[in-house]
């Protein structure tokens, strides 16, 4: 067969160049770290010594225990109010012009006001804060922390006036002095509690911890060369990790990174590109199919992207095993595997647990293209699930035990994200009828549709061109059998027969196989008009099918059952009528030459249930004489010189034909007649 430079094709070209742009501009910036590590294994890379400043990140038991000791401690929030002194203090003159009180006196209790209304005088509800050790203060707009030993309470307050009367009047009485004039009255909270914005301080304090607890500078030791890390080491190697993929990695050689990128998104490209050229290349001939394969492609980028850059573990909950099965709907098993397996590499490249996810992604899909062939009806889908699950959950905790040799590391939470994964694979199959509409693919589902003869378009071939439909039924037959027998598409060959004559119903009473007995549509007409009447059935039939709708594989086998061949008949009628045997083109089918499996069966099927009409003698050496010669003249006239079927394989549709033809036209009994007496 010949080959073809399918990059030729402007459409493949600028698709692969749209998805090379995409996927290089999506790709993360950042640089991706070279050192693996695990707590308890050695060092196997030389001594690390730190290139940069960078901070020492808390555990995540550290930030809990941090979180659950800020969500124990509440710190009061109090508001100054700044009248509350001036108005006692005006209050206590008042009493003074009225009661006599020595001017001495008043000077030094009024002074002693001062002091305490400007350190802050608590309401008598907070007694108990002692214990809390530390209140918020807001004055003039702004909020301090203070000690709670630095404020005074009312009882500390009244202590602290007799104690200030008594240094300042030690020849009086400081407790008759403090009744005498009634000073209790003026020794009122100026600290006003605010429960709201105590609430608000608290939520804010157990929201906001710092993540790190210390600095490593550039030049200082991080691990040395065979060392055993320990939690400690493993804290540090997080740290550094985390500063150099955020800042480091990137900033210290953008081109380089940059460049890195681009070949990797190039490589994966070109890698799913030589995929589909060695195993399938009439993906590449009708363009869509191949259009769906980037877009599949794409998509995984997309989602592995910005799943990541919400939260890593995320990765965990995407279905990505649903695109192998997006694939087997459209495609054989033995193409899916390496275009799926193509499709999950940029998994790889995700710090951590990138390695990880492609061979649990890789074991899903598997599974999942193996028994989506068997359990892909109602309830039985749950096993699909089922199945997924465990394997992905078997290669989880594979990675676990290759760790460090046990499960101590096992997450629930991440086993549940498995499980959600295997059942987002049944929600989002549907999208799989969105894909057959957009591309013009032909699911499994379809293909047993348009095989029902009750369909609309097959029952108006029946009623307009009943000989014509029973022969597409006989071939078929003949194509599904054949299709078995070499590993065909069984459905679609069967498809193909059936709608490969349907443009016979513009014009029924031109075969012979619809006009009435003793009646002949080419009588009166020469072979040329006879042969184009006979030969525009094939346009006439893509026009129906177009009308109808029918998916382009479908049309294919319109357009190529009869490939480039000769309407024989009134070709011979020519010639022997003394016309030129040169001049064949006014004989000759204009259409596609055969390229799958299905089409070259459907052809040959075709021509040879005709040919079998016209036999007179329906021998074992009949049937197989024709049979031969059909076929043989096929090969000879180079009519599946680009189909993709090997000279096996056509001998085993040959025998397949004849086996099935002799059952057909078998002999039958001839039933006696009785005798009359």
């Amino acid at each position: 067969m010949e080959q073809k430079n399918y990059l030729k094709n402007p459409k493949i070209l600028f698709s692969l160049l749209a998805v090379l742009v995409i996927t290089v501009l999506l790709f993360p910036e950042e640089g991706k770290f070279k050192y693996s590590y695990q707590k308890g294994r050695p060092w196997v890379y030389e001594t690390l010594m730190s290139p940069i400043d960078f901070p020492i990140l808390k555990t995540q038991q550290e930030l809990l225990e941090e979180r659950e000791e800020k969500a124990s401690q509440v710190i009061p929030y109090f508001e100054y109010d700044n009248t509350v002194a001036n108005t006692q203090v005006k209050r206590l003159k008042g009493l003074q012009s009225r009661n006599g009180i020595n001017e001495h006196v008043l000077y030094y209790v009024i002074e002693s006001l001062y002091n305490m209304y400007s350190v802050g005088i608590l309401p008598e509800m907070s007694e108990d804060i002692s214990t809390v050790g530390t209140i918020v203060v807001q004055r003039d707009k702004r909020a301090q922390e203070v000690p709670v030993s630095e404020v005074y309470t009312p009882r500390k307050a009244e202590s602290y006036m007799k104690y200030y009367l008594s240094v300042s009047f030690p020849n009086y009485d400081a407790d008759s002095l403090y009744s005498q004039y009634g000073l209790s009255e003026y020794i009122v909270p100026n600290l006003v509690y605010d429960q709201s914005r105590t609430d608000l301080f608290h939520k804010e304090a157990v929201d906001y911890i710092s993540p790190t607890k210390g600095m490593v500078y550039a030049g200082q030791l991080i691990v040395s060369e065979g060392e055993i890390v320990t939690a400690e080491i493993e804290q540090l190697l997080d740290s550094f990790k985390k500063e150099y993929e955020m800042t480091y990695g990137y900033a210290d050689s953008p081109i380089g990174v940059g460049t890195g990128h681009f070949i990797i998104c190039l490589l994966i490209i070109a890698s799913l590109y030589a995929v589909v050229y060695f195993t399938n290349r009439s993906i590449l001939d009708a363009v869509k199919p191949f259009y769906f394969v980037l877009t599949l492609y794409v998509l995984i980028f997309v989602l592995t992207v910005v799943i990541r850059n919400m939260e890593a573990d995320y990765l965990y909950l995407v279905p990505y095993s649903v695109f192998a099965i997006y694939l087997s709907v459209f495609f054989k098993h033995k193409y899916v595997f390496p275009v799926y397996t193509i499709m999950l590499l940029p998994l790889i490249f995700q710090p951590e647990i990138g390695v990880e996810l492609f061979f649990m992604n890789l074991t899903g899909g598997i599974i999942a293209i193996i028994s989506f062939k068997y359990f892909n009806k109602g309830w039985l889908q749950f096993l699909n699930s089922l199945f997924i699950f465990v394997g992905m959950s078997l290669i989880y905790v594979a990675f676990l035990l290759s760790g460090d040799g046990t499960l101590s590391l096992f997450n629930a939470r991440s086993e549940f994200r498995l499980a959600v994964n295997s059942l987002l694979v049944i929600a989002a199959y549907p999208v799989v009828f969105i894909f057959e509409r957009i591309f013009s693919l032909v699911s499994h589902s379809r293909l047993v549709d348009l095989s029902d003869t009750n369909n609309k378009l097959l029952r108006e071939l029946a009623q307009k061109a009943p000989g014509t439909f029973q022969h597409s039924l006989q071939v078929s037959n003949l194509a599904f059998e054949a299709a078995r027998e070499i590993g065909a598409d069984m459905i679609l060959a069967r498809v193909g027969a059936l709608y490969h004559d349907i443009g016979k119903m513009n014009n029924p009473q031109c075969f012979v196989e619809n006009a009435p007995a003793g009646v002949n549509y080419h009588k009166g007409l020469s072979p040329e008009e006879s042969a184009m009447q006979i030969i525009r059935h094939v346009d006439d039939g893509v026009e129906i099918a177009r009308r109808h709708k029918l998916p382009d594989v479908v049309t294919a086998f319109i357009r190529t059952h009869h490939a480039r061949t000769l309407t024989f008949y009134f070709y011979a009628q020519y010639c022997n009528a003394g016309g030129d045997p040169e001049n064949k083109e006014p004989f000759m089918y204009h259409g596609d030459l055969p390229k799958t499996k299905e089409q070259v069966i459907v052809l040959m099927a075709d021509a040879v249930e005709a040919a079998s009409r016209s036999l007179k003698d329906y021998s074992t050496e009949s049937i197989s004489a024709l049979v031969d010669s059909i076929i043989s003249k096929r090969l000879s006239d180079s009519q599946l010189v680009e189909a993709d079927i090997s000279i096996k394989e056509v001998e085993t549709v040959k025998r397949m034909f004849k086996e099935r033809l002799e059952q057909v036209y078998h002999e039958r009994i001839a039933y006696p007649t009785i005798k009359k007496a």
